[in-house]
């Protein structure tokens, strides 16, 4: 098959190229390079794969663009997106213009010229917001659902929290509409979070590759809050193979929306929890500051993926100290990269 990859020199789409191009499939990478981490990214498709490796440099908020690319496309893998929610709070206007007008930028470019495509839309689990009214206990090591034990259903009310969550569950709602009203093979993947090599981690985004990388470089670590954040986290290779699932299974699941993460089995406090895991692999403590809670900021989340479950046939197999325990090797043989 024939994949187009937007933002594919990006860490998930870095992955996905290389993948799907050892499996003997077609990837045309489309990625403007405007985030860090993406040539050397691109750089590593190429020695690996050479010519058979197109890649085409543009933007997903030039419709021409993206509209030149999508013909002959079998699958569309919808990457490239404005990724932190702090980012898009200091400039609403161009996380707009990625996530919202790009994101319909390549469904129009589908529409017109890749009608019978595979559409994976990459949404987030920011899409049902703060989450304010569902109760939260409190254990010693870490923050729990007082009422969700199989974690946040898809059916849980849509609450757009911050530019990010605003201009990301417009493609979301805009994806699985398409479905509706045009008939595309159309799926919204609300991924959590998601970790694995090739990841270069910030400290408002991947949070997992950016302690990782802290503790490899000896860099400083700053906790925002107590440190008994729950989040449930999801190895990219994981990731990969719901994405086969659903192309697999697309004219059973066009028009859905699942919630792809760890779920209840792979889920980390964010430093009580992680802090000893990172430590175990350093070999000593790693110093952290503390800095104050940040506005916003969920106490714990879980997806539930009974749904991904129960329709695609995908759950979680790779565990979180195997998965971590493989990034920071992959940073330790790549400190190059982070100096």
């Amino acid at each position: 098959m024939r994949f187009l990859i937007t933002g594919g020199a990006g860490f998930i789409g870095t992955n996905s190229t290389d993948h799907f191009l050892r499996a003997g499939h077609e990837v045309v990478v489309f990625d403007n390079l405007s985030r860090p981490g993406t040539p050397a990214n691109l750089a590593w498709l190429q020695e690996r794969h050479g010519e058979r490796l197109q890649f085409v440099q543009g933007d997903v908020r030039d419709y021409e663009a993206v509209a030149a690319v999508a013909p002959g496309a079998d699958v569309i893998l919808h990457l490239a997106s404005q990724v932190a929610v702090t980012t898009s709070v200091a400039d609403p206007r161009t996380d707009f213009m990625i996530n919202a007008l790009g994101t319909f930028n390549v469904l129009e470019a589908v529409r017109h010229h890749a009608p019978g495509a595979v559409f994976i839309y990459t949404s987030t689990n920011k899409v049902y917001g703060g989450m304010e009214d569902v109760r939260i206990v409190e254990e010693e090591n870490r923050y729990g659902y007082a009422d969700y034990p199989a974690g946040i259903p898809e059916s849980f009310p849509l609450d757009f929290h911050s530019p990010y969550g605003c201009s990301k569950g417009t493609g979301d709602q805009y994806t699985l509409d398409y479905a509706r009203i045009y008939g595309l093979r159309t799926v919204s993947f609300r991924q959590s979070c998601i970790y694995g090599p090739r990841q270069f981690g910030v400290e408002d985004q991947g949070w997992v590759a950016h302690f990782v990388i802290a503790a490899v470089m000896g860099r400083p670590i700053t906790i925002y809050g107590d440190g008994k954040q729950v989040r449930d986290v999801l190895h990219v290779g994981d990731l990969i193979r719901a994405y086969e699932l659903a192309v697999e299974k697309i004219d059973e699941i066009a028009g859905t929306a699942f919630n792809i993460g760890g779920g209840p089995e792979n889920t980390l406090a964010v430093w009580k929890e992680f802090g000893p895991l990172l430590a175990g692999l350093r070999g000593e403590p790693l110093p952290v500051s503390y800095g104050p809670w940040r506005p916003g900021d969920q106490l714990v989340f879980v997806a539930d993926i009974s749904r991904a479950r129960r329709l695609l046939g995908w759950q979680p197999a790779v565990d979180p100290k195997t998965g971590i325990a493989g990034l920071y090797r992959w940073v330790q043989q790549n400190r190059n990269l982070f100096r």
